[in-house]
């Protein structure tokens, strides 16, 4: 009798973040042009990436902006089974953002079991790093600029749905104690307001 073959494991880790791209952001706003948790973690990478470079250049910093960009792409990854929850209901009372903050825990580690025992452990620090909070201040802010620019870009479409929400982040974003983050606003964003015959090619 001929034996089976052994079945090999299946590691469904990749194949699960490839899907971040059909979790919609901004679900309960009109938007002119979609955008996908994907699309918004490549957004946070860069900017998060950038800040940590613009820290060490200009402000004696000492971050791995590497590592910042890594942050950054992995920062919503628990989305894929939460959804990306609209900050108004997010924070509709302090237990219900505890259980939501439990939740999107629960979904990273649901993830990393995802991977082979030894590939988890590397990926762990990437979904939990809250305890790096150089790191945590500086994703959080690149998060808020890529809302931000979102805005910008409705904005320039002709939708005034997110106008309220570009001058809410715009001023939090102004009011921030990481001097990288006015840095960023002061010589980068004024080019997201410009169309393309306005910006500088060199």
């Amino acid at each position: 009798m001929k034996k089976k073959a052994a079945t090999p494991e299946q590691f469904d880790f990749f194949a699960f973040l490839s899907r971040m791209r059909y979790i919609s952001r901004w679900g309960l706003m009109r938007n002119t042009v979609p955008e996908n948790i994907q699309e918004h973690s490549l957004d946070v990478a860069v900017i998060a990436h950038a800040l940590a470079i613009i820290r060490n250049t200009y402000f004696n910093g000492t971050l791995d902006p590497s590592r910042a960009a890594l942050y950054g792409i992995f920062h919503d990854a628990s989305e894929i089974f939460t959804g990306d929850m609209p900050t108004p209901v997010k924070h509709f009372n302090p237990n219900f953002k505890r259980s939501f903050h439990q939740l999107e825990d629960k979904a990273r580690r649901k993830l990393l079991a995802m991977l082979p025992a030894e590939l988890a452990k590397e990926y762990e620090p990437l979904f939990f790093f809250d305890e790096q909070k150089e790191y945590v201040c500086v994703v959080k802010a690149a998060d808020k600029i890529a809302a931000l620019t979102k805005c910008i870009e409705e904005g320039k479409s002709g939708n005034h749905e997110f106008r309220r929400a570009e001058a809410e982040h715009f001023e939090q974003l102004s009011s921030s104690n990481l001097p990288e983050v006015l840095y960023f606003l002061d010589k980068f964003l004024p080019g997201y307001r410009l169309s393309l015959d306005e910006l500088k090619l060199g």
